[in-house]
């Protein structure tokens, strides 16, 4: 949250420095949560301080979604493409590209489970984690009605009733 408020922030009030101390504290950021190439969260349990190496977890999904707000933050701020791959392997973290291959999003319910334990995705779909889910969801729809993914883009409000499920479809049959 705090690189998201830097970059805009420094985006709004044309300062440069603070722009870039966003980026550059996202940059690291980015870099401490990609594990085997996917999305992995600094855990609650433990946290991430200077001395030791950051908790693997329990992992939540509020740590996905504003990870994919800040970079689609960055994104418009340089358009650099980095920003919307890493938005879209955050976003991934919710579909099962994680460190158990599980999805947190639960297709018949709409709703998003509460976290990534080291043993199994916390079934319990509570108000936050699904809010979180929607959030990251409406981002990345966003981002392709403006044209930024490259997405097929439904003209009809009647073909977007299930913007979940085709999301879903979109980001399994790209392999995002």
């Amino acid at each position: 949250m705090l690189s998201h408020a830097l970059i805009q922030v420094g985006l709004d009030m044309n300062e440069q420095s603070m722009l870039q101390s966003g980026l550059n504290s996202l940059a690291w950021l980015v870099d401490k949560q990609i594990e085997n190439g996917h999305f992995a969260p600094v855990g609650n349990r433990g946290w991430f301080n200077r001395a030791d190496e950051k908790a693997r977890f329990d992992q939540q999904p509020i740590e996905a979604e504003l990870t994919i707000a800040a970079c689609i933050a960055a994104y418009r701020a340089t358009q650099e493409n980095r920003w919307l791959d890493e938005a879209l392997r955050a976003f991934r973290w919710f579909l099962g590209d994680n460190d158990l291959g599980l999805p947190l999003y639960d297709s018949v319910s709409g709703g998003c489970s509460d976290g990534l334990s080291a043993s199994e995705v916390n079934e319990n779909q509570g108000a936050e984690s699904t809010l979180s889910w929607l959030s990251s969801l409406v981002a990345l729809l966003r981002l392709q009605a403006e044209g930024e993914l490259g997405w097929a883009r439904d003209t009809e409000a009647s073909d977007r009733q299930n913007l979940a499920g085709h999301v879903s479809a979109q980001v399994s049959a790209q392999t995002l």
